[in-house]
């Protein structure tokens, strides 16, 4: 009987070291990618540190010391003061009433610019056919509209002796009051200005909100009986939940910030009936009043982070 030679095996490979090798390598791209991005991310770095980081830090510094214009080329030989200027922020009557129309202006003006940006949004989606991109077009533009050009607009429509507004109200017997120069109606007016040039923005986030809006759903509850406005509240707005959020956080920040409108329109006038937070903030910047404005500037970024938790916490997903 003969036997055959066994074929000798081959010692089986041994992947340890391969792996390790591939793990190696692995290793060495991702770190020459994480440098390659951190150079190439490096400028934004550089400019946010500089121009955003440090005068945020030192905004904050000055606001627990007594630093005036005169320290200006001393900043660090002030004085610290602790709270005291927060506490003279709150015992300031201007800073008060600034902070009463800031509320005010937030209480009136987001609520009347979500409304109207939704219901524009909704008559966009569905109620118009023609020359959709038109309106669309003609909503925005006050969004990216000069307020320089914008205030100048609406001061004319809103003189008290020849504005298109006060004439319109004398061909129907009214006599319009002067919008701008009354404690009581100027702040109406520039809410009422405000809320013709923001809502466009509502309108953009809520129009590509409402596109994620199933229309399955719609027609089963018009079939079980259900009519338009029960469709639009019981489907059409738990459905855009996250973007009414989106919307109400963003109005709510920009409107707790509002400047532009009393600066270019009142001046915060009549008898500071329409200054801001922030107007006064930049006042006290100009009057060399460092430490106080610093103090009344993180009272105002205060406010805006307890507003915008409460907010999350309200519109959270139950």
């Amino acid at each position: 009987m003969s036997t055959q030679p066994m074929t000798p095996t081959a010692p089986p490979r041994r992947r340890g070291g391969n792996d390790g090798a591939s793990a190696r390598r692995r290793g060495h791209r991702s770190a020459a990618e994480a440098r390659a991005g951190l150079l190439l991310s490096l400028p934004f770095i550089l400019l946010f540190g500089v121009f955003i980081a440090w005068p945020v830090v030192q905004s904050m510094f000055m606001s627990f010391t007594d630093m005036r214009i005169s320290d200006i080329r001393t900043p660090f030989a002030v004085d610290f003061v602790g709270v005291d200027n927060y506490v003279t922020a709150f015992q300031d009557p201007v800073f008060r009433r600034a902070a009463a129309n800031t509320g005010v202006f937030v209480l009136g003006g987001v609520p009347l610019t979500i409304i109207a940006g939704l219901a524009a949004a909704v008559a966009l989606d569905r109620g118009v056919s023609r020359l959709r991109s038109v309106f669309r077009i003609g909503f925005y533009t006050p969004v990216i509209t000069s307020i320089v050009a914008v205030a100048v607009v609406w001061r004319f429509l809103l003189q008290p002796d020849n504005g298109l507004v006060n004439t319109v109200l004398g061909w129907v017997g009214i006599d319009g009051p002067n919008w701008l120069g009354d404690e009581r109606t100027a702040l109406l007016s520039l809410i009422v200005m405000a809320v013709w040039r923001n809502f466009g923005t509502s309108m953009v986030i809520f129009l590509a909100g409402l596109q994620a809006v199933d229309r399955g759903l719609h027609e089963a509850a018009a079939l079980d009986g259900a009519n338009a406005w029960q469709r639009f509240r019981n489907i059409t707005v738990p459905s855009i939940r996250p973007t009414l959020l989106f919307v109400l956080v963003t109005t709510s920040i920009g409107y707790l910030q509002f400047f532009e409108e009393p600066f270019v329109m009142t001046g915060g006038g009549p008898l500071n009936s329409t200054i801001s937070a922030s107007m006064y903030t930049y006042n006290q910047f100009g009057f060399g009043n460092y430490g106080v404005a610093g103090a009344m500037a993180y009272l105002t970024f205060i406010v805006i982070g307890i507003v915008t938790l409460v907010q999350f916490r309200l519109m959270r997903e139950k």
